[in-house]
């Protein structure tokens, strides 16, 4: 059985940063490989592992700059990679579900995988839908925010999905599938100084759309990035000083006020 993992650089903000136009300003930023996605990868690598896959490959889009984080997949345990990159891409300011999509369903169509994971969604832009999307753009079955994996896999995954208010749902999903990997599933190793050595003689293969057959025009989008800042935060405290015994009537009256308590 092959994985293929999609993976993502994303921006990471500190906690006092200033805004120009459209974008952070850089000195304010970092770049991190996104959570959710660390999770399908460890699920993939524990597939591996187990004996149910015999190679775990990830997928990228993104710059040159990107592989060093890119490559702590590979820390972990992927056997190789694929990072989808070229001039066209440089100047695109929003890169929309349509777009990934487009070029995710083509390096899928290529590596031909029995099982494709994803995180649920990206810590930066908050995209949640591309795993889905691919699956549908590629007739393949999918789940949605699985929690948990049976590592039995044969024709089918057994999974476990989080539903709305708290509900659950078992089911199972034939393959090949799409899964997008919701935090703990599992608990992401860190990669050893070993895998940090081994990861940078594994194979990273750099591919331009013309390499996928993806036409530039499937990066053309209808969204457009118009204005970024940061919402007000409010609040509204009250406290009292003293004891409990002198407090708890006030915070009673102040209950009974807001219509909390009868």
């Amino acid at each position: 059985m092959k994985i293929l993992v999609t993976v993502k650089e994303v921006a990471t903000v500190e906690d006092e940063f200033e805004i120009e136009g459209t974008a952070i300003a850089e000195q304010y930023l970092g770049a991190d490989l996104n959570e959710w996605d660390d999770y399908a990868i460890e699920e993939a690598v524990q597939l591996q592992e187990e004996g149910v896959a015999d190679e775990v490959v990830t997928v990228t889009i993104g710059p040159e700059e990107c592989e060093q984080t890119i490559r702590q997949a590979l820390a972990k345990g992927a056997d190789r990679a694929v990072r989808v990159w070229d001039d066209s891409l440089e100047d695109v300011d929003l890169l929309d579900v349509g777009a990934k999509t487009e070029i995710l369903s083509a390096v899928v169509e290529e590596e031909d995988p029995d099982l494709v994971l994803t995180g649920v969604q990206s810590g930066d832009d908050s995209w949640g839908a591309t795993g889905v999307s691919v699956a549908e753009n590629l007739g393949y079955q999918w789940g949605a925010v699985v929690n948990h994996l049976e590592h039995d896999l044969e024709d089918a995954a057994s999974v476990r999905r989080e539903l709305e208010g708290g509900v659950e749902e078992l089911t199972e999903i034939e393959l090949p599938a799409v899964l997008t990997i919701q935090t703990g599933i599992n608990e992401p190793r860190y990669a050893s100084l070993r895998g940090i050595r081994q990861a940078q003689r594994k194979e990273l293969d750099v591919k331009a759309l013309a390499d996928l057959d993806v036409d530039e025009s499937a990066i053309e989008s209808e969204l457009e990035l118009s204005d970024m800042y940061e919402p007000e935060s409010e609040s509204d405290v009250t406290t009292w000083e003293g004891s409990a015994e002198e407090t708890a009537g006030e915070l009673a009256e102040l209950l009974r006020d807001k219509g909390v308590a009868p």
